[in-house]
């Protein structure tokens, strides 16, 4: 009984070859600060809250409300409504409550 030997496969042609080929990777979709509906001011605050909840891991939120209310209290008008923003990016629940809470003592 002869044996026949089949030629070689092309690596590049090789469906296995195809199927563990790294496909090129496209950039994501969102990946684009200050792009499609997002301001420059935007992305600025939201790199600000990724970066503070780098910093202050989940209690980020509550640790800018704190220092929104002391801008507040010290009467820094900018600061204190950075920090208001940058809570609302992290937790807008607790951010309206603070702004609940700053108008309330405004009235007082």
């Amino acid at each position: 009984m002869p044996i026949h030997f089949a030629a070689a496969r092309c690596a590049s042609r090789s469906p296995v070859a195809r199927a563990l080929a790294r496909k090129a990777l496209r950039r994501a979709a969102n990946d684009n600060p200050g792009g499609a509906g997002e301001s420059g001011a935007e992305a600025r605050v939201l790199n600000a809250a990724l970066r503070h909840f780098a910093e202050h891991g989940l209690r980020a939120a509550e640790a800018a409300a704190m220092l929104a209310e002391r801008a507040h209290r010290s009467g820094e008008a900018d600061a204190c409504r950075w920090w208001t923003e940058v809570c609302a990016k992290l937790d807008r629940n607790l951010a309206i409550d603070l702004k609940r809470r700053m108008t309330a003592q405004d009235m007082a």
